[in-house]
């Protein structure tokens, strides 16, 4: 493979793991456009939005699972955090894929 570039200590770098949700966008963007291609920016904010709405709704669910003194979020707080943070039909339609996906 390719040759790691040495430090000027001697030591290898080590190439840090980005986790990112570009694999399943893609898939997604294959399945519902399968014409359709993303720029490396694109895919970056698309990123970007899905860390975010993943952030609001662990917050919102551990606001409620604090409210409700149980130490465990379960679906329950799942499910009532994405209906208080997402509006109407947005809301149902990502809790019935959600369902599904479980």
């Amino acid at each position: 493979g390719a040759k790691i570039p040495k430090r000027a200590n001697g030591r290898k770098r080590v190439r840090q793991r980005r986790e990112t949700y570009s694999s399943y966008i893609y898939k997604v963007l294959k399945r519902i456009h399968p014409d359709l291609e993303i720029s490396k920016r694109g895919m970056s904010v698309v990123n970007s939005f899905v860390n975010d709405a993943y952030e609001r709704i662990a917050i919102e669910a551990h606001k409620l699972a604090t409210a409700h003194k149980v130490a465990t979020l379960s679906s329950w707080e799942i499910h009532n955090a994405v209906r208080l943070l997402l509006s109407g039909e947005l809301s149902q339609h990502a809790l019935s894929e959600g369902t599904k996906a479980v």
